[in-house]
């Protein structure tokens, strides 16, 4: 299965959720602190992929392993300059579900994030587009062979949707089909090894299921 769009512009929220960030801290030694505004990442289209292809580890990976993040994702539905936040969320055309592949060991030893967050095959995204009534009260759950390893909601993201859409819209435009990701909360373990199942799940939006290989 393709993902369900192919966006212009693929941005990517990080340091969304507080738990997130204490884990992080915590586990890889970080010294993350919790964002006072709303900033904005990249990712490239090359690492797109859909529900039911094979996320590929990298042969010189150090560990061969990855980590998963389960998110919800914004697609826009028409252009978007200088909105509100009141009308913002007037602007998304429906919502689905990334896998932001993380290679921990690159993300810490490179300048940008552009192997440990790029390379093929690392951005899962689908199944499908769908309406949310409210995308701030969204369980996201991931399971890892079929045991649930995260489950949280959305309503604990430090800034909104809405906020998002029109922070974003003051400095840039926004056209159909960019599509916006909003960060994990909580533990990203266990790493994902080849062989594994992971699938990034919400009651609405459905399954994105995809298995671990090595190159």
């Amino acid at each position: 299965m393709k993902p369900p769009v192919v966006p212009g512009n693929f941005y990517a929220a990080g340091l969304n959720y507080r738990a997130h960030i204490e884990w992080a801290n915590r586990a890889h030694g970080g010294n993350y602190k919790v964002p006072e505004r709303a900033d904005i990442g990249y990712r490239s289209n090359n690492a797109l992929i859909g529900s039911g292809e094979n996320i590929v580890i990298p042969r010189d990976s150090p560990t061969g392993q990855v980590e998963f993040e389960g998110e919800l994702v914004a697609v826009i539905g028409r252009q978007a300059k200088n909105v509100s936040e009141a009308d913002a969320l007037g602007y998304v055309a429906g919502y689905t579900l990334g896998n932001d592949i993380s290679e921990r060991s690159w993300q810490r030893s490179d300048r940008t994030l552009w192997r440990a967050k790029n390379c093929d095959t690392f951005k899962p995204m689908g199944p499908r587009i769908v309406p949310l009534a409210d995308p701030m009260h969204q369980v996201i759950e991931v399971r890892v062979n079929g045991r649930t390893v995260s489950s949280y909601n959305t309503s604990a993201m430090i800034f909104s949707v809405a906020h998002f859409i029109a922070r974003m819209s003051r400095y840039l435009t926004l056209y159909p089909n960019d599509v916006i990701w909003f960060g994990c909360d909580g533990p990203t373990e266990p790493a994902l090894k080849p062989g594994d199942l992971v699938e990034v799940v919400n009651e609405t939006i459905g399954v994105l299921a995809n298995r671990v290989v090595a190159e």
